[in-house]
């Protein structure tokens, strides 16, 4: 028997107004702050794929310090990247000379008279033969173009100084994430904790099926795009593409967010032409054996790799999963792109479970099975 729903009196339309404005609040200040919050959220979200390794060294191996399992784990990965880099590192250095070289040769190559034509040759040759340079030293408006002119030379001095910035932001990022899986349970626990008694029970459920729909599809679109990476390199060297394995980790990290990696397009294409360059074939050609590439590993992506890593996580149509990222993406930068499918899949099955009224959302119930309902027990 369901219980009767609750009437909207003034007082409950009151605190539902509250609410809806300290989310609103909190949705504008987190966007505001977001250059801020991203170095911490990325270092969660780390955090959060590390942190069932961490749990490992902890419990199974007996590591009773949790700062030691943090650390062994941190070491591990850190082992693994280095090995990698270690491999990888001849091969992708060769690549970059390779092309470093091709771009050498076709500039040297190319004669920039070949495309003036020889009239405009003429009048440039005579323009250049008037310039009186002592008097443009002295001229007053050239001095007001230098004085124009030099705060963007600083400007662009003051850029190079990003490079050290960056370094800074992934030391932030490093200690934020030592601490936070440090505390990893702790935080966890104190969050929910913050929840009102009576509301904990509805918080339990939706932290309890968004870290369901976060564990399926964050570990399973990570490990996709390392699939991803690998048959894109392998399929560039195939074909000859420079740069085939920095480009193959390129559209794997791009991957991370589904259909991001169609950016690449752009990039490849240039690559393409730098091995028509290389080889004397023509560009087409070059461009066609890349996009068989793509076209491939979409298809090994689409029909095997997401129904059996992902299977029926999200179960979101690719046009709605592309207007949830272009909405979140617009809404929050960076961090609406990264959280765009889990919010979008916890909103629409918790639209199901209220307002249709179905027993669970739709994704907790793929991956988890129904438990046995006690409320006729209860009544």
């Amino acid at each position: 028997m369901k219980s009767p729903e609750k009437p909207y009196t003034f007082d409950r339309v009151i605190r539902l107004l509250i609410a809806l404005t300290i989310f609103v609040i909190l949705f504008f200040l987190i966007k505001k702050l977001s250059p801020v919050l991203l170095p911490f959220f990325i270092a969660w979200l780390i955090a959060y794929l590390l942190q069932p390794f961490v749990s490992f060294f902890q419990y199974k191996l007996k590591l009773k310090n949790r700062v030691l399992s943090v650390i062994s784990t941190l070491l591990l990965f850190g082992l693994i990247f280095t090995g990698a880099g270690f491999l990888f590192f001849p091969l992708i250095s060769a690549e970059i000379s390779k092309v470093s070289d091709i771009i050498s040769n076709y500039t040297n190559s190319v004669d920039v008279y070949s495309f003036i034509p020889l009239r405009w040759q003429e009048q440039l040759r005579d323009y250049l033969s008037k310039i009186d340079l002592q008097a443009l030293l002295n001229d007053d408006k050239l001095m007001d173009v230098v004085k124009k002119i030099a705060p963007r030379i600083w400007s662009l001095l003051n850029s190079s100084l990003s490079f050290i910035w960056g370094l800074t932001v992934l030391v932030i990022i490093f200690l934020y994430l030592f601490f936070i899986l440090k505390d990893y349970e702790n935080i966890s626990e104190s969050m929910f904790h913050i929840v009102p008694q009576k509301y904990r029970g509805l918080a339990s459920e939706i932290l309890h099926d968004l870290e369901v729909g976060m564990n399926a599809y964050f570990r399973g679109q990570a490990l996709i795009a390392l699939i991803v990476a690998v048959l894109f390199s392998i399929g560039f060297m195939i074909t000859g593409l420079p740069l085939a394995i920095i480009f193959g980790l390129f559209i794997g990290v791009l991957n991370l967010v589904p259909y991001l990696k169609t950016i690449a397009l752009i990039p490849g294409t240039i690559l393409a032409f730098l091995q028509s360059v290389e080889t004397g074939h023509g560009f087409f050609p070059v461009l066609l054996s890349m996009l068989i590439v793509f076209v491939v590993v979409q298809l090994i992506e689409d029909f095997f790799l997401v129904p059996k890593i992902m299977g029926d996580v999200t179960g979101l149509n690719p046009a709605v999963i592309l207007l949830s990222l272009s909405v979140w993406g617009s809404l929050m930068g960076v961090i609406g792109l990264i959280m765009a499918l889990p919010l979008t899949t916890l909103l629409i099955s918790y639209y199901k479970r209220f307002v249709l009224k179905e027993s669970k959302p739709s994704f907790a119930s793929e991956i988890i099975p129904d438990q046995p309902e006690n409320d006729e027990k209860d009544i």
